[in-house]
């Protein structure tokens, strides 16, 4: 039998990890593609060579890390299926993975896809009908092999073949991880993402953030919304101001420093250079068509980075803010706002 490659679609999830391992163990050269996007997985591509090492390190799985951002941004404009119980295109979700992945078979010599699907583990994306309507939408259905419940589903081509040993697959079901977390301390894999955590869509706070950028009265046009917009969503305080400008506000250092990172070039970045407060990012000011407006809310902007900064001595009433923009940079010299009146203009 010639040598045989799969690919898994690797989530860095338990059930990932023991699927792929269990098609290794029947000595196929397996390679994991772990996808990425705004919503999850997205800080891999801080250091993507240091996180392929650490896969291989803990698990002996091989990864290849592939961004799909831009694809998925357009995505959620109007997904075929709908949306989960927040704002989680989960079948959706698969189908667009499935089919990059399957796209993929060719150029990395691999003959079939590997998936860590459990049925009936997930409300949505992972009951059978459904599991059913991905393999036909993403046209993997003779392809996509699920070992951890391999042996409740129709053979597949890798097994009908002979490439794979369905006597050595499994019959997993349902929401329980007992037979995962056993089989996890057979493999010695004992360092793995918790199954709460992952999809920022499926949050139910976060995902009302990015559902208010896709609404009709979203603070951007859809066909402008970028990666880092997404991103800066989910830092600090936001805030929707009168003259219609997005301002985010951080709460803490690590907020400023992931601010001062996701600034682009047609935002407005202001902070207290002599004293200590937030970053604040009014976003896209070139989209002003009032100046009056854009001053407006650059004054507010400046005001809250006061109100949150360090409280002033008693001897003084104003602080000098810098405004960084793309042409330069101003100060705005400003007390900080009172009373509770900005609290109706936050972004829940």
């Amino acid at each position: 039998m010639k040598n045989i490659k799969a690919l898994s679609l690797f989530s860095g999830g338990l059930d990932s990890i023991l699927a792929t391992r269990l098609v290794m163990d029947q000595g196929i050269e397996v390679l994991a593609v772990q996808f990425v996007t705004p919503f999850f997985n997205y800080d891999i591509l801080e250091d993507v060579e240091a996180h392929k090492a650490q896969m291989l390190e803990k698990y002996g799985i091989t990864v290849r890390v592939e961004d799909i951002s831009e694809g998925y941004l357009r995505l959620l404009e109007n997904p075929d299926h709908g949306f989960g119980k927040n704002f989680n295109p989960c079948i959706d979700c698969k189908v667009m993975m499935f089919r990059r992945a399957k796209a993929l078979l060719e150029e990395c010599g691999a003959s079939f896809l590997i998936s860590g699907e459990v049925v009936g583990q997930r409300p949505m994306s992972q009951r059978r009908d459904t599991m059913n309507v991905i393999e036909r939408d993403s046209e993997t259905r003779s392809l996509l092999l699920r070992p951890l419940c391999a042996q409740l589903m129709t053979e597949t081509e890798p097994e009908l073949k002979g490439w794979v040993d369905r006597s050595k697959l499994l019959r997993m079901s349902g929401r329980g991880r007992s037979a995962q977390i056993a089989l996890a301390k057979e493999y010695g894999v004992t360092d793995y993402p918790s199954p709460a955590g992952g999809c920022i869509l499926a949050d139910p706070i976060l995902s009302q953030r990015i559902k208010q950028l896709y609404s009709d009265e979203s603070i951007l046009q859809m066909a402008q919304v970028s990666v880092l917009d997404v991103r800066v969503l989910l830092v600090g305080r936001q805030l929707l101001l009168p003259g219609g400008g997005w301002l985010i506000l951080g709460r803490n250092e690590q907020d400023n420093e992931r601010l001062e990172k996701l600034v682009q070039v047609e935002d407005a970045m202001l902070r207290m250079e002599d004293w200590p407060g937030p970053t604040a990012l009014l976003k896209k000011i070139n989209q002003y068509g009032d100046e009056v407006a854009k001053k407006r809310d650059l004054d507010i902007a400046a005001s809250l980075v006061v109100r949150y900064g360090r409280k002033l001595p008693e001897n003084e009433t104003t602080r000098e803010v810098t405004c960084f923009t793309a042409t330069g940079q101003s100060v705005i010299d400003i007390a900080a706002m009172e009373g509770d009146a900005y609290k109706k203009w936050v972004l829940q």
